[in-house]
């Protein structure tokens, strides 16, 4: 908890650390992003957590975990053993990015207030519409942006 200037109200974080959650895609999300694009690259293959670690330079034991997630959310098959492995359970055309992310990260719940709650009137916001304007953008893109789009179309 931080002293903020507004009548000696605390703030639970500092400035700094909800800014840098403004746009928060943490590891695992981009783990899930990359092994998808991966998995688009060879349509119908089954490809091995190994495979997709070795090619992208990542744990083994971290990739599997993101890849369980990706498969309870219905965006890839696995199948265990000798052959076995993992991939994508619908056409590349059909899954956004958005789906991706909260199959990681849960619902994208945009924030509206750096500090958590705000104590200025909206109307008088230091960032005015900024907030509100980036989450809003970054989520219809998410949303609106498949597989094939980025890894099909030259």
């Amino acid at each position: 908890m931080i002293k903020n200037g507004y009548k000696g109200t605390e703030i639970p974080y500092s400035l700094g650390e909800a800014m840098s959650n403004m746009l928060r895609i943490t590891d695992g999300a981009s783990l899930a992003f990359h092994t998808m694009a991966f998995l688009v690259q060879s349509p119908g293959r089954w490809i091995s957590t190994r495979e997709i670690a070795s090619e992208l330079g990542v744990s083994e034991n971290h990739l599997a975990k993101v890849c369980q997630r990706l498969a309870k959310a219905g965006l890839v098959e696995s199948v265990r053993g000798q052959g076995g492995g993992f991939r994508l359970a619908k056409s590349p055309a059909e899954i956004t990015l958005l789906e991706v992310y909260e199959a990681i990260e849960g619902v994208l719940k945009p924030i509206d207030c750096f500090l958590g709650k705000p104590v200025c009137q909206r109307s008088k916001c230091i960032f005015g519409n900024l907030i509100h304007s980036v989450n809003t953008q970054v989520k219809e893109y998410l949303a609106s942006t498949t597989l094939d789009y980025l890894c099909c179309k030259s």
